[in-house]
């Protein structure tokens, strides 16, 4: 777990720090808002694009070679940003990152379930999602700072910092090549219910990360709500994980997908006057929302793993990655458009529906877990 954690630290760090900043490096070149929205949009595409062959790719070319490559697309291409901002070689550049996030993203959670016995699995998930909270907390927050103040430069330098993850990657890679691998085809159909239920969150997620700022009338209030949002996803998170070892997941996920529900509405009758923000349901409500955001992160990855059996760990990972990279993007997009139609606070009000809509698959019970 130390070697995973260091890797993972490593890597969410470089990816966190150009998330913001990326963009900003397209505007300094010339680009507009368009181009500035897809230089993260390549950037996930070719996330999810690898996030769908990284489980064959482990079974044909092996944990080891597959992570140090990770590490190496997603920290060198950084340094590469201050050679041109024009646009198509910062889109090039994202695209390459983008291979390298999605390995990370698949393999650092099925390390987790390769690491650690089930028993604990659930706080070893939750110390894994705060080795990736912590960076980006401060690091998609502090980015447009440290360039203001510092320079593009810095960006880039810790940007290549998932490269410095190769080590830790070739010892991790090592160590678990012994993974057995099957013929069988992974059970996606039993790994649909958690996927769901986390995309419906990270959907509510990814439209706050998106729109906080045009929702607020005050930029201070915006960045204290996401503050209160991401600090509180963090902590939950990382707590998750203890509660779920000693009482099941079960017992937890439906009430965070009704918490998710209240949240949002709060947070719709807070924005309900463009002029006026209301202060109090707008922290409320994201602290709210956080609540459910982080801990269904944990609690639906451990579902996940139990519903396969270990040759099929990376399987699961890649659908629960897939799933949470979806809803982040399905909230931005479906929540925009809803706002541009309507109002923010409507928007919001959907959004909060569709996770209710998942409840029935929260209260459901999964399957007995299969054998080893």
């Amino acid at each position: 777990m130390p070697l995973l954690l260091a890797m993972t630290v490593l890597g969410f760090s470089g990816y966190a720090a150009l998330l913001p900043v990326a963009p900003l490096w397209a505007v300094h070149g010339g680009a507009g808002s368009v181009g500035a929205g897809l230089v993260n949009g390549v950037l996930m595409l070719f996330t999810v694009l690898t996030q769908l062959i990284v489980p064959a790719s482990l079974r044909r070319f092996g944990w080891a070679p597959v992570l140090a490559a990770g590490a190496l697309l997603l920290g060198l291409p950084a340094g590469a940003f201050a050679l041109s901002d024009d646009l198509l070689p910062v889109l090039a550049l994202s695209a390459v990152r983008g291979l390298g996030f999605g390995v990370l993203t698949v393999t650092g959670s099925a390390l987790v379930a390769e690491l650690v016995e089930p028993a604990r699995r659930g706080k070893a998930i939750g110390v894994y999602g705060l080795a990736i909270a912590g960076p980006q907390v401060l690091l998609v927050s502090g980015g447009p700072w440290i360039v203001e103040n510092l320079g593009f430069e810095l960006i880039f330098a810790l940007g290549m910092l998932p490269a410095a993850g190769v080590v830790p990657a070739i010892v991790l890679g090592r160590r678990v090549e012994r993974v057995p691998t099957s013929g069988e085809r992974p059970p996606y159909l039993q790994l649909l219910r958690p996927m769901a239920l986390l995309l419906a969150v990270t959907l509510a997620g990814g439209a706050l990360i998106t729109f906080m700022a045009p929702m607020s009338d005050s930029a201070g209030l915006s960045t204290l709500a996401l503050l209160c949002m991401t600090v509180t996803a963090a902590l939950a998170r990382w707590r998750a994980g203890g509660l779920s070892d000693m009482f099941g997941p079960q017992a937890f996920i439906w009430p965070l997908v009704v918490l998710t529900t209240v949240g949002m509405a709060v947070l719709a009758w807070g924005v309900r006057d463009p002029q006026a923000t209301d202060v109090l349901a707008l922290l409320i409500g994201a602290t709210l929302v956080g609540i459910s955001y982080g801990a269904l992160q944990n609690l639906t990855l451990v579902v996940a793993f139990q519903a396969v059996s270990r040759p099929h760990y990376g399987s699961a990972s890649a659908v629960w990655n897939i799933g949470f990279d979806a809803g982040t993007g399905l909230g931005a997009v479906m929540i925009g458009m809803i706002a541009s139609g309507s109002s923010f606070s409507t928007a919001l009000l959907v959004g909060g529906a569709l996770s209710l809509a998942t409840l029935p698959l929260a209260l459901r019970r999964p399957r007995p877990t299969p054998g080893p």
